[in-house]
């Protein structure tokens, strides 16, 4: 067993694929857990990369890869009692996180950033209650409904327009905004087809007039007296299509009133969590005005940007952060991501115009690797830097635009 405890000021960081390995299992490998693992490996950390199917991103880089469904409470305890990982880390929603609870509880591994933040986060109810009813942060107003007739009544009393969401789900999949009463029903069965988990509960949420969203990526970490304490990288702005990210910039422009209250909100929520690593806290902005929306206990999508804008990303400081390293939120340059998506559906997709994306000055890409590619599945992202975020976007967009994903 490795030297490693993390409740002491002091540690050692195993030797990777050795009897004292310091090894760590991220539950999720995909694109930011493929980043996260590199972080680790950079460490000397051990990896043994999850997901549900095979060659996931994160499996081309690990030490380890293996398949599970990690909603199956009784595979994922086989798994981590085989494995005997000292940390256990939750990259996505769609785990059994009552049987992290019990893992945890049992000491036989701790879980990032707790058990009980995977559990709040993983289910919008869980967090919506905590931030708005626990904490009395501000929030749209929300109803939740298990049935078409519920969210009929629902949307009734929330008010058109409005926004429907699986409780369970990610990446906009299954959500919509509706205008009138007409949609509710077609709103109700998308929800259904695009939760993580199969649940027939959805939250209604008011649709809040905001200028612009952020995500203000929050690291719990220890300094260099062990001590726990809370840092703020510079707030994220981002654009959405259909509830899913394709564009973000850092750092978005924002008032110091806002921001004080955008930081407030995030330390709370965060507070409240508890644990170490990297939270995506996500705010509605409207001059002074700041909205909780949601917050995700690990690297964030919009936050891909940090690869080219901080001297730790965020996968770096969530790295970090697990092992109870001291962290820097220090921004080097102005900078912006543009998803690249696979346009059509295949598997094995090869991508043309590499050479042209990188001959966009100051601009970087990461292809992540995904063996099989949909309409709108994201398989990459451009990365620029700027004088300013006006140039940074610019030239991101343009090497989005120049990669072109074909068909085998």
């Amino acid at each position: 067993m490795a030297a490693f405890a993390i409740e002491g000021i002091r540690h050692a960081i195993g030797y990777a694929v050795h009897p004292n390995a310091t090894r760590v299992m991220l539950l999720g490998a995909g694109e930011l857990g493929k980043e996260v693992i590199i972080a680790l490996q950079r460490l000397g950390v051990e990896v043994i990369a999850v997901d549900r199917y095979a060659d996931a991103p994160g499996h081309q880089v690990a030490q380890h890869a293996r398949v599970i469904d990690m909603s199956d409470g009784a595979a994922l305890r086989a798994l981590i009692e085989a494995e005997r990982p000292q940390l256990v880390v939750p990259e996505i929603e769609a785990i059994a996180t009552d049987t992290l609870a019990e893992i945890e509880a049992e000491g036989l591994a701790e879980v990032i950033p707790t058990a009980r933040a995977a559990q709040l986060t993983m289910n919008r109810e869980g967090i919506r209650r905590l931030a708005a009813e626990t904490l009395a942060l501000p929030t749209s107003r929300y109803a939740f409904a298990d049935s078409l007739d519920d969210l009929r009544v629902a949307c009734n009393a929330i008010g058109f327009p409005c926004l429907v969401k699986p409780v369970m789900s990610s990446s906009g999949k299954g959500q919509s905004s509706l205008r009138s009463a007409d949609e509710v029903e077609a709103a109700w069965a998308y929800a259904q087809s695009g939760g993580r988990v199969r649940l027939d509960r959805v939250i209604v949420e008011e649709m809040i007039d905001f200028e612009f969203e952020i995500t203000l990526l929050t690291v719990r970490a220890r300094d260099a007296d062990g001590e726990v304490r809370t840092q703020f990288c510079e707030p994220i702005g981002h654009r959405q299509v259909l509830g899913d990210y394709v564009e973000s910039w850092q750092p978005q422009p924002m008032n110091p009133v806002a921001l004080g209250r955008a930081r407030d909100i995030a330390l709370k929520v965060t507070d409240a969590l508890g644990g170490r690593g990297i939270f995506g806290v996500e705010l509605f902005v409207r001059g002074d005005e700041v909205w909780f929306s949601e917050v995700s206990p690990r690297p964030h999508d919009t936050g891909l940007v940090t690869l080219i804008t901080q001297t730790q990303s965020e996968f770096a400081l969530h790295a970090r952060a697990i092992l109870g390293l001291p962290v820097s939120t220090e921004m080097l340059n102005p900078g912006a991501s543009a998803v690249v998506y696979g346009g059509m559906d295949a598997r094995g997709l090869v991508f043309e115009g590499v050479d042209e994306a990188l001959a966009v000055p100051g601009t970087e890409l990461r292809l992540f690797g995904k063996p099989e590619a949909f309409e709108r599945r994201r398989m990459g992202v451009a990365l620029a830097r700027g004088h300013d975020i006006d140039e940074a976007r610019a030239r991101a967009s343009e090497a989005a635009s120049r990669v072109r994903p074909v068909a085998p």
